[in-house]
């Protein structure tokens, strides 16, 4: 006999009677699990079916992921596994498929379907149409009443707004109104609400309302995980500041739904220490550059600016040992890279954002070339701008990220203040120098360092 047992906030989630209930709020809440349970009370219907939407097919396949939790769970219950079309059998016919929407054209593949219960698992990531499309299909013969389950993160957009009743005006949930059921229609492109299908009813004659029910979970309600991975609460805590804000918020209220990159948050200067003096000895050391597409010719141009940033790391701690920006020509940006290489020495390697193509291959290797000698490369972007400031970010909330006093830091503490914003070449410089130092390396964060007085003797 099996016997799969969910913890408390799990249960309230799968004993929920609504048409669609919503689980999460947070990060680490057990919200996977919830869903590749919920299937399993009507195994025993084999004209039953399900498919668990995530966004895209990675998502359902990567390490850890849910194709991989579902392999401890199913085959305990006799479920049969198809590689090919990510799906599982189970003796009676009943049929758990796992499918991704990756784009809204993704729609017409569901033609026709009828499934009695479709999950989302990161509703947050689908769009609002793809949401209430599939709520169309959700149809069935088989006696098991259709229904929805979703699990989501906290995430400014439409979910934040069709979930507002029981999120407060600070983006936080409120506690006492997780899991009460509220009913809506759907009226001219409107969604109307109210405390019982009857006033919606007798409001709008002919409409036949949907109930719906959040049920807020953090990761302290997954005694399991914070048990068997004690670290991860720490890995929370280690995220940049909006980040943790929605991915762990307040221990009781959940993540933030309201909190967005803005200025003060993504960056904060208050978060840098400058220092007198950085380790001479140690460590690697690189001057990455956030080349302008276009050079200022007129007073009125306000285009980006070439950008550079020289960071040091040192044991856990990233040093910014200089910045520069400035409006240049073509050919007063080469002078100005090959000036500051010499500057530097050939141990400080010398990188730069290579753009997409074609041209940005073309364009690296002239400079790789004019930089002949120095360990010189461009770098092609790996996701938004944003994205790749959050390591950046993480590090110097907590502490981590120290300024080498210079006539610049004022400006570079006010551009990166300012972030997001429409000139970001300090950021970008910045962060391309820790992602290029962190590729690699250990995650570990200290809060502190010590610079040693006198140099290690030579053995």
């Amino acid at each position: 006999m099996v016997e799969i047992r969910p913890q408390p906030r799990q249960e309230t989630f799968l004993a929920s009677s609504a048409d669609i209930a919503i689980y999460g709020g947070s990060a680490g809440g057990g919200k996977t699990w919830s869903m590749l349970l919920e299937p399993l009370r009507h195994l025993a219907n084999g004209n039953f079916g399900a498919v668990i939407f995530r966004r895209t097919i990675p998502e359902i396949t990567k390490e850890g992921g849910m194709w991989d939790e579902a392999r401890k769970v199913y085959p305990l219950l006799g479920g049969k596994s198809n590689e090919n079309d990510h799906s599982y059998t189970f003796p009676s016919g009943a049929r758990i498929s796992f499918a991704h929407l990756q784009y809204e054209k993704t729609l017409s593949d569901w033609l026709g379907a009828q499934i009695p219960l479709i999950e989302f698992d990161q509703l947050e990531t689908f769009t609002e149409k793809q949401f209430f499309y599939m709520l169309s299909r959700n149809r069935s013969t088989c006696g098991v009443r259709p229904y929805v389950r979703a699990t989501c993160n906290p995430e400014p957009n439409w979910l934040a707004d069709f979930l507002s009743w029981w999120i407060a005006d600070d983006g936080y949930a409120i506690p006492e109104r997780s899991g009460q059921v509220r009913w809506f229609v759907r009226v001219d492109d409107r969604i109307h609400w109210a405390d019982s299908p009857a006033e919606l009813e007798a409001r709008y004659p002919g409409s036949k309302p949907k109930s719906l029910t959040f049920i807020l979970s953090t990761v302290y309600d997954n005694k399991i995980l914070l048990d068997a991975n004690p670290e991860y609460l720490a890995n929370l805590q280690a995220l940049s500041y909006v980040d943790r804000e929605r991915l762990l918020g307040d221990a009781r209220r959940g993540g933030n739904w309201k909190i967005k990159e803005s200025a003060g948050l993504l960056f904060n200067r208050s978060w840098f220490e400058i220092v007198d003096a950085v380790p001479e000895w140690g460590g690697r050391t690189v001057r990455n550059w956030d080349l302008a597409a276009t050079e200022k010719k007129q007073a009125s141009d306000d285009p980006d600016s070439t950008a550079s940033c020289k960071m040091k790391k040192v044991g856990n701690i990233y040093f910014i040992l200089h910045a520069t920006n400035d409006k240049l020509s073509p050919a007063q940006t080469d002078a100005h890279m090959l000036g500051l290489a010499r500057q530097d020495g050939y141990q400080v390697a010398v990188r730069w954002e290579q753009e997409g193509g074609a041209s940005g291959k073309r364009d690296s290797r002239y400079i790789a070339t004019m930089l002949s000698g120095f360990d010189a490369a461009g770098v092609p972007p790996q996701g938004d701008k944003i994205a790749r400031a959050k390591g950046l970010a993480a590090q110097a909330l907590a502490g981590n990220v120290k300024l080498l006093r210079g006539d610049w830091n004022e400006w570079w503490l006010n551009a990166m203040h300012s972030q997001p914003a429409p000139h970001d070449d300090d950021m970008d410089a910045a962060s391309g120098a820790f992602n290029e130092l962190r590729a690699g390396e250990s995650t570990g964060i200290a809060t502190s360092y010590l610079v040693p007085k006198t140099k290690p003797k030579r053995r």
